[in-house]
């Protein structure tokens, strides 16, 4: 289990990102499908389908926020998984997860087009840290950059695992589904990732004044 303040502060690095610019790519896109869904009310399934698109917006920018750590690219990658989604609806099985289905999509394209998308960029001057709203007080962004760089330090399999099971709470099979792993492979990867994790951000914390 990830213990509930590591899981905080990872959903505080990482925040479902609700605010958008309509005048971007992304923003355009989905004032387009809202309109299509609007003209398609008739097609229960459809619309259905279409509303499960437009509520997962938010957690698919922040896991892709987590694979390419750049705001442009993130929604460049967002806007390929809504599009990929929408073209093979047929394929997706009622009654199963959609977010998940989602992610599976999100996470095969990034590493598809890796070239373009950047993995392995780091944020050592705190630039997404210093985006975050709640990062307003200096000492809250001062945690947050301590997640950020024990973040950096994870193997990236390990930070992945760990992402997709503590931040969007996925289970251990539905995330292995997702990165084509055994369940057991996914559950080592989040308990090695949390435990370095920990042993960061304890080694980072002030050392309380009367002790040694």
């Amino acid at each position: 289990m990830i213990p509930s303040h590591l899981g905080g502060l990872l959903r505080d690095y990482f925040p479902e990102i609700v605010v958008l610019d309509p005048g971007s790519r992304l923003g355009r896109m989905l004032a387009r499908l809202t309109q299509a869904l609007a003209a398609a009310q008739a097609a229960g399934d459809v619309a259905s389908f279409g509303a499960g698109l437009l509520d997962a917006v938010p957690r698919l920018r922040r896991y892709a926020l987590s694979l390419t750590h750049h705001g442009a690219d993130a929604d460049d990658l967002v806007q390929h998984t809504l599009l990929k989604a929408w073209e093979n609806r047929r394929q997706f099985s009622p009654g199963t997860s959609l977010p998940a289905w989602l992610f599976a999509i999100l996470r095969n394209s990034f590493f598809n087009g890796r070239r373009k998308y950047r993995l392995e960029v780091a944020d050592p001057d705190g630039a997404h840290a210093a985006t975050l709203a709640s990062a307003a007080e200096q000492e809250h962004r001062a945690s947050l950059r301590d997640v950020q760089g024990a973040l950096d330090r994870l193997e990236p399999a390990q930070r992945e695992a760990l992402l997709l099971v503590a931040v969007e709470g996925l289970s251990y099979e539905a995330a292995a589904a997702i990165i084509g792993c055994p369940a057991g492979t996914v559950k080592s990867r989040v308990s090695r990732a949390r435990d370095r994790l920990g042993q960061d951000l304890d080694r980072g914390s002030p050392t309380p004044s009367g002790t040694a």
